[in-house]
């Protein structure tokens, strides 16, 4: 903490209208939000697009942040992927985007989760879900905590590649 930034968001207490037992997806949701504009920021358009050790560029993350999110809030749903969203993820990856159109994206795809979590009542989160093709078994509260847990790991390799790229930011 030290450096003048708030405690981390699940210390700050709890969100309003999140029913508790979503509260954890919804905070690490909004951590993942505050770690990607600290990370992005100052960061080139070239940068994000570097792949380090042939590693997954940092603009790849962001891209697969935002998809990943809204295919997950559409199974848990209930709703099947879109031609859009099924093309959407074919281009995850080609660069070119700009690290404000990649921020932007990302951004909005969380608040779009986040508010997603806040309408979802406790009384469905054990309703079944199925995802992809092969029709997968899942539930609402499964997917909705995947999506947090998907989101905060890929946050977290925009964190590290871009740290990589500027080791004199670390």
């Amino acid at each position: 903490m030290g450096s003048g930034n708030p405690p981390e968001v699940w210390l700050r207490g709890p969100l309003p209208d999140v029913v508790p037992h979503l509260m954890p997806a919804a905070h690490a949701l909004l951590q993942a939000r505050e770690e990607l504009a600290r990370a992005v920021a100052g960061a080139t358009n070239e940068e994000v697009w570097q792949r380090p050790g042939a590693a997954a560029s940092a603009g790849y993350h962001l891209q697969h942040l935002a998809g990943s999110l809204d295919r997950l809030l559409t199974y848990a749903r209930g709703e099947s992927l879109g031609e859009d969203q099924r093309c959407a993820l074919l281009q995850e990856g080609t660069p070119g985007a700009p690290v404000s159109a990649l921020l932007s994206t990302a951004h909005a795809a969380i608040d779009r989760a986040v508010d997603q979590v806040r309408r979802t009542p406790a009384e469905i989160l054990l309703d079944p879900r199925e995802v992809g093709r092969a029709r997968l078994p899942s539930t609402v509260l499964g997917l909705l905590f995947h999506a947090a847990e998907h989101t905060a790991r890929h946050s977290g390799q925009v964190v590290t590649t871009l740290k990589a790229l500027r080791p004199e930011d670390a």
